[in-house]
């Protein structure tokens, strides 16, 4: 099917069935309980789950390929985010002109800082790649927010206002992101007993998108230029021996990886038309790498994974305060309700950073190999304790010689 085996034609159908039904998945617990704190089912939290998973995938390209360690992805991000809003000031809200514009703007600016960039490798190389990033930022924070030329008009973020010239912005289309006259924030609400759940436009068409590459990059791991990528992972001093140059095969990487970042970057200026310099900055290139890591790096769905986990710890975690905790824990003692809430409170909130820091410290320490390895472990452990069940049934039935 599409050209994929048998494994990634069901990796691809199980990843695009989990993804349509989200809405569902993501609210297990019914509106109004204690439980319903955990829910993320909601449009704002689903679209970074897939965006957040866009840059990973990307990411996981140049990393997980080639073993080129990059930490200024962020830059491309926020291209991408300031490409998206220049699209929707000059042009209209449609959001087609804006992605496009984005894709090609980040393909463009990674290939400039490819080419300096990876000249060196290793630790030169995240280096370089994070003084670029750097760089990238204060050129929008300050800079490039020069009234004569505003154009990223700074702190306060590029947004789009009432006399832009939006010349293709027809007199009846949405005052918003739309896709043809879709408006992306239109969500239609089921609501079944005591659970609501969300169908939101702009989540499903950055769900498509997701697939849409998500399906590319198997594509690209399995194919011959991924097996080249690979080769410059496993040793490529022995491949410039034999007479082939990687050069250009790790910047080919590189900029897909740019492209792939320039996409999430345009998908969220198109959920929310405001692009800021807070994208560029070296935290959230930090970010995706803890994604890939934490998923598991070179796998294919590993990335995704981490992207979730990341995201749904920082929009769930710390919305829980003392408060929450004071009703969760109301049935015990006064003292030892205090006692509970006073442990737990650093984890929390504004703490939910030590929380995530003490997981991934876990996953790296027992699952080098991120959440797909724990996946595969589980797997494993249940196929042995079958087939364990079904030696014993077959020892009891046949007959002894």
């Amino acid at each position: 099917m599409l050209g994929l085996n048998k494994k990634d034609t069901s990796l691809l159908i199980i990843v695009g069935i989990l993804t349509m039904l989200a809405p569902f998945i993501l609210n297990p617990f019914p509106e109004g309980s204690a439980m319903a704190q955990f829910n993320a089912g909601y449009p704002d939290l689903m679209q970074r789950f897939v965006i957040f998973g866009i840059f990973a995938i990307g990411f996981n390209i140049l990393f997980g390929l080639t073993g080129y360690l990059s930490f200024g992805h962020a830059a491309f991000l926020g291209v991408g985010s300031y490409s998206a809003v220049w699209m929707f000031k000059l042009l209209s809200y449609n959001i087609i002109p804006a992605i496009a514009l984005s894709v090609v703007v980040a393909g463009v600016f990674s290939l400039l800082i490819g080419f300096v960039s990876l000249r060196r490798s290793g630790i030169y190389f995240s280096i370089l790649t994070l003084a670029f990033a750097q760089m990238s930022f204060a050129l929008a924070y300050s800079v490039l927010s020069n009234p004569k030329f505003n154009l990223t008009n700074g702190e306060t973020g590029l947004q789009v206002y009432a006399d832009d010239p939006q010349i293709l912005q027809g007199a009846n289309s949405p005052d918003l992101p739309h896709l043809f006259g879709l408006p992306m924030r239109a969500t239609y609400t089921l609501d079944v007993g005591a659970w609501s759940f969300d169908f939101n436009a702009g989540y499903y068409l950055c769900a498509v998108i997701m697939m849409v590459v998500f399906y590319l990059a198997i594509r690209i791991f399995r194919s011959p230029f991924g097996m080249m990528l690979r080769a410059v992972k496993s040793n490529q001093q022995r491949m410039n021996y034999t007479g082939l140059n990687s050069k250009p095969y790790t910047l080919a990487a590189f900029v897909i990886s740019g492209m792939y970042a320039g996409l999430a970057g345009g998908l969220m200026a198109a959920m929310d038309p405001l692009a800021g310099a807070e994208r560029m900055q070296w935290t959230a290139s930090g970010e995706v790498v803890l994604m890939t890591i934490l998923g598991g790096t070179g796998t294919l769905i590993g990335p995704v994974l981490g992207a979730g986990f990341i995201k749904y710890f920082e929009n769930i975690f710390s919305k829980i305060n003392d408060n929450v905790l004071h009703s969760w824990f109301a049935f015990l003692p006064d003292g030892l309700e205090d006692a509970v809430v006073f442990l737990i409170h650093p984890f929390i909130g504004k703490g939910w950073h030590l929380t995530l820091g003490i997981l991934f410290m876990l996953v790296v320490i027992y699952l080098p190999g991120g959440l797909v390895e724990g996946g595969q472990r589980l797997l494993n452990r249940l196929k042995r304790k079958k087939s364990k069940s079904d030696d014993a049934t077959s020892g009891k039935t046949e007959p002894a010689e």
